[in-house]
């Protein structure tokens, strides 16, 4: 993929991502960072902005930090696209990527679809995060398909809380380090 530079108006694109991500030769090296914070609402949005964040997330956690839910699994999709509305107001330079809550890309991947686009258009998002690795490999290919940038999750994913039996850190052992390892390049792979 050809990556075309910003074309100077201070806007963050998914293109600039790549780019800065592509020129780093390491993990240790002094290249240049990309910092990313979290925001539910148009003046922690706009703080951040100001501030020159690179990426505001709109986190499902916004179903325990705002709402006061024990876990992320109630926030619903109009809660989010709500959400993203306002943080996006509050930005003018961040590419702001929301969270798609749980159940919203469980189904099928048509209605998955359809949740994103709902991000993308009716919520301004210019990209979407989901959760999971190996598993999500056609839900990703099948969004970024669509045009709609995708941020992939893995590792302690709070989504599944009730699978994993609580909030676990993942990778403690070599195998499941490695599986971790494989999630990753799996997501990157299919264009997350």
């Amino acid at each position: 993929m050809s990556v075309v530079p910003n074309p100077g108006n201070g806007k963050i694109t998914v293109p600039d991502l790549l780019q800065r991500k592509s020129q780093a030769p390491g993990l240790h090296s002094k290249s240049e960072k990309i910092t990313s914070l979290t925001a539910y609402d148009y003046p922690t949005a706009r703080l951040l902005d100001e501030a020159g964040v690179d990426v505001i997330l709109v986190g499902d956690s916004l179903s325990m930090v705002v709402l006061g839910h024990e876990s992320t699994l109630p926030v619903t999709l109009e809660d989010m696209l709500h959400h993203t509305r306002a943080v996006k107001r509050g930005t003018r330079r961040a590419l702001v990527v929301s969270d798609m809550p749980f159940g919203s890309y469980h189904t099928d991947t048509s209605e998955s679809l359809r949740n994103a686009v709902r991000f993308v258009k009716e919520a301004g998002a210019e990209a979407v995060k989901v959760e999971g690795g190996e598993r999500r490999l056609e839900l990703i290919a099948r969004l970024t398909e669509a045009e709609i940038p995708v941020m992939g999750h893995v590792g302690l994913t709070p989504q599944s809380v009730n699978a994993l039996g609580g909030y676990r850190v993942q990778g403690k052992t070599r195998d499941a380090a490695e599986h971790l390892i494989r999630d990753a390049r799996a997501v990157e792979a299919a264009g997350a």
